[in-house]
């Protein structure tokens, strides 16, 4: 087994919470602004002392309803208020359970049953519906509060006159060994199991990211970060957690739709997004190209980043000769995509793998996307590409006082405090995934001498075709999703005779290519068969081929009606494909790939 260590660890006190930073700050920094909060008017400063107030005032009205140790259900979208529910959750001693809000009834069900939730903090007046139509399955659940509604300005209202005594009674007892959060997972089989993780789980993690070398750049008294991943996902947690940390301003938005005004408005420094949020910029960007007749500059632009990167990465500089093309190239094409995404330096990604092509052309043209990986089992993060030491194609070395290692058949083994404490009440389950304190990811991964991870697919989704070649779709799917036309690309082949592949065409783009061939008049299902896309996705699967072996290339595609989505449940909540109900939805489609 292949083991590689980063040291040394930022240690976490036995008595830390989560909730230190939030009164820390106050102290340090009282008139320094800690968040924006999105009005009707437009975004409100919130103070650090501003903010330290709401949330005592709002634990404040949750002292008598709530117990420490107690489960909270928060349902809602990416908002301040969110932010504001859960550091009131911890500040009472209890236990934030988030559930995404695009979840079933059945779901919610589940996660309110499982976790013993007692009460539950809801976003709107359809969600309030949905708790309460489900009443009869939740016994333990005695309270039920609204956003919209301004319940949780009227709990505020009553816990401004609370007794300190008895919130800093609760405080006293927590420590870094209390339990924070149920995270339940997005599992695309079976019901999701809950994660426990500890406010020392959290600590660890936000303690030794933000310390890490060459962080600063990111995380400096001037950065902002716009937050539109949703919170219930633990990465958009743990970076909301860093910011309040280094006293970086947040701000939250609660749909991406409205994401490419909302950048512009808010100029962030920094974003955090998964991958489909980065393949849908390049896309946007083709396609404007595409409609104003400049598409083959977007190509010869787009080579020249991934050209400038790749060069940057090799040598530690870029040629000159590129580097004068990189110049014009930016007075072409980077300064306007820079401009569309609100003038941001710096991406984090995550929430699964970003085409290493893609993340070329977005260094190339200015924008560093750095990532990282980990799982909810891990607190989000274990490794991380820093700015001064990024390597496109991995993700990063492990932080601080974490280690990765790849086992005999090559999964991915992580160890370390912010190792999640066990799926509550589940220790069949728990006993399965670590094992001599090594959580087994599932992943299948590669590490280089000096600790860089690459991540190289997942055990249960390697194909075995026919004639018995083992094949990760991974990486030809992130190939062909590079390509501005294509949306999702799903690999098949287990038990065939060859490698075939689904394919969904990307609305936008699809729509630009159909004007720009005076096609316009057609509808999208006669776009996906007509001659002349489908040689150009055929041109796209080409250059997928070109990167592997003859038995792993994809011989035969087809191209699916419409495009993937959550609703739909293709997709989970960070935009990942469920293969399992992919294949299952479409088998005829499969089956016509074989005859």
């Amino acid at each position: 087994m292949r083991e590689y260590a980063e040291a040394p660890v930022v240690p976490v006190a036995a008595e830390a919470t989560l909730i230190d930073d939030v009164a820390t700050n106050a102290a340090r920094w009282p008139d320094r602004v800690a968040a924006s909060r999105r009005t009707a008017s437009g975004w409100v400063p919130v103070t650090c002392a501003q903010l330290a107030a709401q949330v005592r005032e709002l634990a404040g009205g949750l002292l008598s309803a709530v117990a420490a140790g107690d489960r909270v259900v928060l349902l809602a979208r990416t908002r301040y208020e969110w932010m504001l529910a859960d550091y009131a959750i911890w500040t009472v001693g209890a236990v934030t359970v988030p559930v995404y809000e695009t979840s079933s009834p059945e779901q919610i069900a589940w996660i309110c049953q499982d976790s013993g939730a007692v009460a539950a903090i809801v976003e709107t007046a359809a969600h309030q519906g949905t708790v309460e139509s489900l009443r009869a399955e939740l016994p333990e659940l005695r309270h039920l509060w609204q956003i919209d509604a301004g319940d949780l300005d009227r709990l505020a209202g009553t816990g401004a006159a609370a007794p300190a005594a008895e919130l800093a009674a609760r405080r006293a007892g927590m420590g870094r060994d209390s339990l924070a959060s149920i995270v339940y997972t997005s599992g695309t089989t079976g019901r999701p199991k809950g994660c426990q993780l500890t406010h020392g789980n959290f600590l660890h993690s936000v303690a030794n990211v933000t310390a890490a070398n060459g962080i600063d750049e990111i995380f400096s008294e001037q950065a902002t970060t716009l937050l539109f991943l949703p919170l219930a996902h633990v990465l958009a947690r743990l970076i909301q957690l860093c910011a309040i940390h280094r006293g970086v301003r947040l701000g939250h938005l609660a749909t991406a739709r409205e994401l490419p005004t909302e950048l512009k408005a808010f100029q962030p420094s920094v974003v955090l997004a998964v991958p489909r949020v980065f393949e849908k910029a390049h896309a946007a960007a083709y396609a404007q190209a595409h409609s104003a007749g400049h598409d083959r500059v977007f190509a010869w632009a787009d080579r020249v980043a991934v050209r400038a990167s790749r060069q940057q990465q090799a040598h530690g500089r870029v040629r000159a000769a590129c580097r004068a093309q990189q110049a014009v190239a930016d007075r072409l094409v980077y300064r306007r995509l820079r401009a569309e995404l609100g003038g941001v330096r710096w991406a984090v990604s995550g929430g699964g793998p970003l085409g290493e092509q893609l993340a070329h052309f977005f260094r190339g043209a200015g924008i560093t996307v750095l990532e990282g990986y980990g799982l909810t089992e891990s607190t989000a993060a274990t490794t991380l590409n820093l700015p001064r030491a990024a390597r496109v194609g991995t993700v990063g070395q492990p932080i601080p006082g974490t280690a990765v290692a790849i086992a005999a058949d090559g999964e991915v083994l992580l160890r370390g405090p912010h190792i999640f404490a066990g799926y509550w009440h589940n220790p069949a389950a728990t006993a399965d995934a670590v094992a001599d304190g090594w959580l087994h990811t599932g992943d299948l991964g590669e590490l280089s001498p000096d600790g860089y991870l690459r991540i190289t697919g997942r055990k249960k989704d390697i194909l075995v075709t026919g004639g018995g070649k083992n094949i990760s779709p991974g990486p030809l799917e992130d190939r062909l999703r590079a390509h501005p036309l294509i949306s999702q690309a799903v690999v098949v082949g287990d038990a065939r005779p060859y490698v075939a592949c689904l394919i969904t065409l990307d609305a936008d783009t699809a729509a630009a290519w159909a004007r720009r061939h005076a096609k316009d008049g057609a509808g999208s299902d006669e776009w996906r068969t007509d001659p002349e896309l489908v040689a150009e996705v055929q041109a796209a699967v080409d250059a997928a081929n070109a990167g592997v072996s003859q038995a792993e290339s994809i011989r035969r595609f087809r191209i699916l009606p419409g495009d993937f989505s959550e609703i739909g449940g293709q997709l989970t909540p960070t935009q990942k494909v469920r293969r399992a109900a992919v294949t299952a939805e479409y088998v005829a489609d499969i089956d016509a790939l074989y005859r």
